[in-house]
């Protein structure tokens, strides 16, 4: 499905011409969280919406939690690292569920509950752990089999990604921006879980900031952010924006 109207909040935007440089197309897409079924919809929107605009130097673009929640957290991973090998233009920016993974594959057994919370169930067992395993460990066990059962090459992955990428007057970051900081000073820890401190800030970043993890029912659009995270684990909407010059539309499944 493809949106050219901007759906949510869009009376709050203001008339302002962000720029994607010329040449360049970008697509960027929002908070995974396990389905591949989904992403998969969603990747062949975008290569038909790519192709039927003509030639450009197209950028894909992850705003990062590729698991948890939903069921194939290592199908996700694995797709987006096949993406990855096959074209330097896929770039992935790391999100707060990246990070409880990669802790929790390092045994760092403080982070157990907030796993658990996070829907780290999920994602051990698509990794092969049963319901039944899961459910008899403790969470000090849990936090120990997360390196027995993810591969080293997946969290090699993981740790790969970016904290934000730029694109003219586009910055792509997972969470959001402490607001009145330089992206390039900004603390990681709200890189990837800043919440109410971004989204309701009418602060300017000098960019337009794409972003996920703060779930809405659809784009949430202001005029210093869009946000693309509309829940694909629960509502089966996975949505990507598209930018090129100072036009912008969404593709959704």
């Amino acid at each position: 499905m493809v949106f050219k109207r901007l759906f949510g909040r869009t009376q709050h935007e203001t008339p302002r011409a962000w720029h994607i440089p010329a040449g360049q197309r970008v697509y960027a897409v929002g908070d995974i969280h396990g389905r591949r079924d989904l992403l998969d919809q969603l990747l062949g929107q975008i290569d038909a919406d790519d192709a039927s605009r003509g030639p450009a130097d197209t950028t894909l673009i992850f705003l990062g939690d590729l698991a948890d929640r939903g069921p194939d957290s290592r199908g996700v991973i694995e797709r987006l690292m096949q993406l990855q090998a096959a074209s330097p233009n896929v770039v992935c920016i790391a999100g707060n569920h990246e990070e409880l993974l990669i802790k929790g594959w390092e045994c760092e057994r403080a982070i157990g509950p907030v796993f658990n919370r996070a829907g780290g169930r999920a994602t051990l067992m698509s990794y092969g752990v049963t319901a039944e395993q899961y459910d008899d460990w403790s969470l000090a066990e849990m936090v120990e089999q997360i390196g027995h059962v993810v591969p080293e090459d997946h969290i090699t992955f993981l740790r790969s990604f970016s904290d934000f990428h730029r694109v003219g007057d586009y910055l792509f970051v997972h969470a959001g921006l402490r607001p009145g900081i330089p992206a390039e000073d900004q603390d990681t820890e709200d890189l990837r879980w800043i919440r109410r401190e971004f989204t309701d800030s009418p602060v300017d970043h000098g960019c337009m900031v794409i972003h996920g993890h703060t779930i809405t029912d659809d784009v949430d659009i202001w005029p210093n952010r869009i946000g693309i995270d509309t829940g694909a684990f629960a509502s089966d909407k996975l949505t990507a924006i598209g930018l090129e010059g100072t036009e912008r539309w969404f593709l959704q499944t």
